[in-house]
């Protein structure tokens, strides 16, 4: 598999190319362009944490800051045995693309640990967590670097982090003198946790499916959509589509696939996954999604539905130069970060399937956390309605400058979100007389 970290710096030198003739001086927007390409500064340590059993075992950690020009890096961390450092550092690029692409002002960071969480109780994830907190504890803050969950984190993660980070500040300085709960996002609701985060990243999808039918001028009931991956972002994703009068015809989970060329709910489908049931389960078994038009369909199937609008939510390389040429979506909106590798965004772009890219698609979630360290700083918080009202707009202007871009320079979808988000970035840059 490709180093994602040269991925992303291949992506970075083709929209370099294009924005170079925008700057009157191109010998110091070629050295900013540089400076983009790696991370400010990566992190890398081995954590030691007691088992349960009494033994202590190592595990290797990361943080990579890749660029604070437009504010606090801000980035999750992630558990997981796949976890490295180019990794980390292009996810941590990616960030500082997507924060900008909202306008938040954020730079990007991103941080892991190698480690199986299925492997590990309870008492030692929290034990684990802590340790990283002790490893990144003077390199995180408020106004530093914001972490929140990511692959196999949750809001219990950060209540943790949150814990161990004032217990060390405070042993360190002897009293607080940044905000602990402004230092992590995506906590729980009684720790200063913000309303709507669950679904946030979601519904920001279905914000951008919206604004992407409205475009290409296509009415919702008529508009067939086909969600691969059916965790916290593509069950969210397909209820608040489904809400919009759009016709989810397909779904899936890590066991497979369900269709129904009529459409489903996925109010149900939730429910009967909730209940202990899997998709496309019989009547006797999950009553609540049973149809008897549902027919049984592998993802790799799914992926290869004629329909409207795919929509992958799940996990990385999904679709490669291997299956590209199979697919039939007339639009693709990456819900999951990554899930289309260069050599296949290439294939869908010279078959003319518009990709609204996982940097635009995917960022309501980073959104929604600004907004709970908006509200953390201020110690006032907002109700369910005031999140939502104020994540669209800015899902919303973000598409529009995309299309706007689009339309202007004839590029594709990815590549006019990227003009867009770069160059905020560079200019960034440039005032502050870096680079």
């Amino acid at each position: 598999m490709s180093d994602p970290h040269q991925n992303a710096v291949a992506q970075l030198e083709v929209v370099a190319k294009l924005l170079v003739d925008q700057y009157q001086d191109k010998k110091r927007f070629k050295q900013v362009i540089e400076k983009l390409k790696t991370p400010d500064r990566v992190i890398e340590g081995q954590l030691k944490v007691k088992m349960d059993n009494g033994q202590v075992r190592q595990f290797k950690a990361f943080r990579s800051q890749h660029n604070n020009a437009r504010g606090p890096y801000k980035g999750g961390i992630r558990f997981h045995p796949d976890v490295n450092k180019f990794e980390v550092m292009a996810l941590s690029t990616w960030m500082t693309w997507k924060c900008a692409v909202t306008g938040i002002p954020y730079g990007g960071s991103k941080g892991g640990v190698v480690v199986n969480p299925r492997e590990l109780s309870q008492a030692e994830l929290e034990r684990l967590s802590r340790a990283y907190v002790n490893f990144v504890a003077d390199d995180i803050g408020p106004w530093t670097d914001i972490p929140a969950p990511d692959v196999s984190t949750t809001g219990q993660t950060m209540a943790w982090m949150v814990d161990e980070w004032e217990k060390v500040r405070r042993q360190r300085d002897g009293q607080m003198h940044e905000n602990p709960l402004a230092t992590f996002t995506g906590k729980p609701l009684a720790l200063g946790g913000s309303q709507g985060r669950d679904e946030a990243t979601g519904l920001g999808g279905a914000y951008i499916l919206e604004k992407m039918a409205r475009a290409l001028g296509k009415k919702p009931q008529t508009t067939t959509v086909a969600v691969q991956g059916f965790g916290n972002v593509g069950s969210w994703f397909a209820i608040h589509a489904h809400r919009l009068g759009y016709k989810i015809v397909a779904i899936s989970d890590s066991k497979g696939a369900i269709y129904v060329e009529t459409g489903l709910d996925p109010n149900k489908a939730l429910a009967c996954k909730q209940a202990g049931g899997q998709l496309g389960d019989s009547a006797k078994s999950c009553p609540s999604c049973a149809n008897k038009k549902m027919e049984k369909l592998t993802n790799d199937q799914l992926l290869e539905l004629d329909v409207d609008v795919l929509v992958p939510s799940a996990l990385e390389n999904v679709i490669t130069s291997q299956n590209a040429h199979k697919i039939k979506a007339k639009a693709i909106i990456e819900m999951a970060n990554g899930p289309i590798t260069p050599e296949a965004d290439s294939i869908l772009d010279k078959k003319g399937i518009l990709v609204i890219p996982d940097v635009l698609a995917n960022a309501g979630g980073v959104t929604v956390s600004y907004f709970e360290w908006v509200q953390n700083l201020q110690g006032y918080y907002w109700s369910h309605e005031e999140v939502l009202t104020k994540l669209k707009p800015l899902m919303e202007t973000a598409f529009d400058q995309m299309w706007q871009m689009k339309e202007k320079t004839g590029q594709s979808g990815r590549v006019s979100v990227y003009l867009t988000a770069v160059k905020r970035v560079v200019d960034a840059v440039m005032l502050r007389g870096r680079g």
